[in-house]
């Protein structure tokens, strides 16, 4: 199949298409996709299937010679083109071909058996590979909302990935606080009023407990709690010392309920916005509850 009915297919332009295989072009060796000769793409223009090549200083053809794709080349383009209509194509297109396997099977007369047994095996690996390029690929809309942040002219610091998604780094924090239903316990050994900050957008009757050893200068101080509470009518934190049992950063959420959720912080949170760092849920806590449960048991951390 050429270009230009690929592309009407897919909906794209020819250029488009075009470009779109040019920065997948790995994915697409010569027995995949190739140009045509000058000659054979004037053959094909006497026969009213492509428009006149142009040629210097006539408009109206096309500038370059059209590119054909082979079946494994087209199997290729389901992985490479998205958005509504190309997949709705994508599977047009493989029901198509299992359409004429289907036909061949009923005219098997018309092929020996042994080319017909090849034939098949040809079409269900073609199948298999379509699958895993499917499980492995990154598609255009999980890239979209990483690339708007740069269209925010966000600098690469701001930047925290959450759970494999982008988002700017308070709105990141916020984001999993506001979602605590009961309890919020943060492991944290370098704390400041960022963190106040970020935790003031939990909800209002939910209990905050902070285990940190407040190592970090400048520490946060009990002046700077006091204004917290000040600026936050109704909200208190408890503060624990970690006894520096914890080498990570971890926030748990609705500690001791079914929804207790925990998350792994590749950085402290008074950092967020400064360096790009990595929030991760655990999925499987139950190696948690226990340690968690002996923390909440430390002595108080006595703020200055």
């Amino acid at each position: 199949m050429l270009d230009f009915d690929l592309a009407e297919i897919y909906g794209y332009t020819t250029k488009a298409f075009n470009q779109q295989v040019k920065n997948n072009i790995a994915k697409f060796p010569d027995d995949f996709r190739f140009q045509l000769t000058r000659i054979e793409a004037e053959e094909l223009s006497r026969s009213k299937i492509l428009t006149s090549m142009q040629t210097a200083g006539i408009k109206g053809g096309r500038a370059y010679l059209p590119y054909a794709f082979t079946e494994q080349g087209i199997y290729m383009l389901m992985s490479v083109l998205k958005g509504d209509l190309a997949t709705s194509q994508s599977i047009t297109l493989v029901r198509l071909f299992k359409s004429m396997k289907d036909y061949l099977i009923e005219n098997q007369p018309l092929l020996t058996q042994k080319n017909y047994f090849a034939l098949v095996d040809k079409v269900e690996k073609n199948s298999r590979r379509i699958e895993v390029m499917q499980e492995t690929m990154v598609t255009r809309g999980e890239l979209s909302n990483f690339m708007k942040l740069f269209d925010q002219n966000l600098e690469n610091e701001e930047i925290l990935i959450l759970d494999g998604e982008p988002f700017k780094a308070d709105e990141a924090y916020q984001k999993i606080y506001r979602s605590a239903k009961s309890k919020i316990i943060l492991i944290d050994d370098y704390i400041g009023t960022k963190t106040l900050h970020h935790i003031a957008h939990s909800k209002k009757n939910v209990k905050v407990t902070i285990i940190s050893d407040n190592a970090a200068k400048p520490r946060l101080s009990l002046t700077e709690y006091n204004d917290f509470v000040a600026e936050n009518p109704g909200r208190s934190v408890a503060f624990l010392q970690s006894l520096h049992r914890a080498h990570d950063r971890y926030i748990v959420l609705d500690e001791g309920s079914k929804d207790m959720k925990v998350f792994l912080c590749g950085g402290s949170s008074k950092d967020g916005g400064k360096r790009i760092t990595t929030i991760t849920r655990i999925m499987n806590i139950d190696d948690y509850r226990a340690t968690i449960r002996a923390l909440l048991g430390n002595p108080t951390l006595a703020l200055r």
